[in-house]
């Protein structure tokens, strides 16, 4: 891939995960970064401070001709953005979540296909080492499983203050819950058939129609059942704030986290540190044929390691024409359930899929 030409890329957005894929842009040889595009001047790393800001993205997309877009801004723009650049001949990354409707994020994935161009959405953790080996383990332990999951972030600061602009748009059980059922798709093959949600507005600081605390809970046609939890902001709890948890018949295989580590730390909310493997199965006076295996993660890529594989993928898919189509449905998929859990949660009654 490096001998041939590199793929020139405009990046908007440029918070913390824009200003994450533009590093990764800017020291993979096989792109370019044609333009960085945001609405207002923000500090950048070394790397990126010779590239300059423009404030159009269509003037970026008309006047640079990129072969690649990513799209990093707020929610409820991925969706026009990421079809104006598939219009424009572009392939597109987009961060999560695809776009804010179910009917958006078909929109777009139907563009991808009409343009014939590629499009990767920001699952990051579909490149952790990590999280690939703890689907895997589950997949083996097989279902019907109990799947436990959440990400609490007790924020304060700008981290409270990008929290508050994210929730203008987009719930925290919608923003991150898409990851951990993404996660869970990946483990079962059943069909999500009912989802249920619960939030809870616990500042003034949001609009009275959003809220920062959030529980979705999830049915699978097999009798699984899921349940993940969200909040954002000064008032959240450090306690239990990390819980990665698969239980099934045969055992559990679950991830701990070391002491001490803060829930608004960004590389915690991907490192793992530990996966802990349990079987169930019993000798002949029913104590536990095996004690439980720990399996270390040291070593495992930070938060800029797993945008840079990202962007590696992308790069290959582009190349070498990966299918992407599973992963667009899955996309798809996992985003219906979390905004089913949004529709529950201001309805107050459960949501057949």
């Amino acid at each position: 891939m490096s001998s041939q030409k590199p793929l020139r890329v405009v990046v908007a957005g440029l918070g913390n995960m824009g200003r994450s894929h533009a590093l990764a842009y800017h020291t993979n040889p096989g792109f370019q970064i044609a333009a960085l595009v945001n609405r207002s001047d923000v500090p950048l790393p070394d790397g990126l401070s010779g590239y300059g800001i423009r404030r159009s993205f269509d003037d970026a997309l008309r006047e640079e001709k990129p072969d690649v877009a990513c799209v990093a801004t707020y929610s409820d723009s991925h969706a026009d953005y990421a079809v104006k650049a598939f219009e424009a001949g572009c392939h597109v990354f987009v961060e999560k979540p695809l776009a804010t409707t179910v009917a958006d994020a078909k929109r777009v994935v139907a563009a991808a296909k009409a343009n014939g161009r590629k499009l990767v959405i920001g699952y990051i953790l579909r490149h952790h080492p990590s999280w690939i080996r703890l689907i895997a383990e589950a997949r083996k332990l097989g279902g019907p499983y109990v799947f436990r999951m959440n990400l609490n972030q007790q924020s304060s600061g700008h981290t409270w203050e990008t929290h508050k602009q994210l929730m203008r748009t987009t719930s925290p059980i919608v923003d991150c819950g898409v990851h951990y059922l993404d996660v869970m798709l990946q483990i079962t093959d059943a069909k999500p058939v009912e989802v249920r949600g619960m939030g809870v507005r616990l500042t003034e600081e949001v609009a009275p129609s959003m809220y920062n605390y959030g529980h979705l809970q999830v049915l699978f046609d097999d009798g699984s059942v899921g349940w993940y939890e969200a909040g954002w902001g000064p008032m959240i709890s450090e306690t239990a704030f990390f819980v990665k948890d698969v239980m099934s018949p045969k055992g559990c295989v679950s991830i701990v986290m070391k002491e001490g580590v803060r829930s608004d730390d960004i590389d915690t909310h991907t490192k793992t540190s530990t996966i802990r493997l349990h079987s169930a199965a019993t000798g002949p006076e029913g104590k536990f044929a095996r004690p439980d295996e720990m399996l270390s993660m040291e070593g495992e890529p930070g938060h800029q390691d797993l945008c840079d594989l990202e962007q590696a993928f992308v790069l290959k898919a582009i190349r070498e024409d990966i299918d992407l189509t599973r992963h667009m449905d899955d996309a798809v998929r996992s985003l219906a359930v979390c905004l089913a859990a949004d529709e529950s949660v201001r309805s107050g009654k459960a949501v057949r899929l």
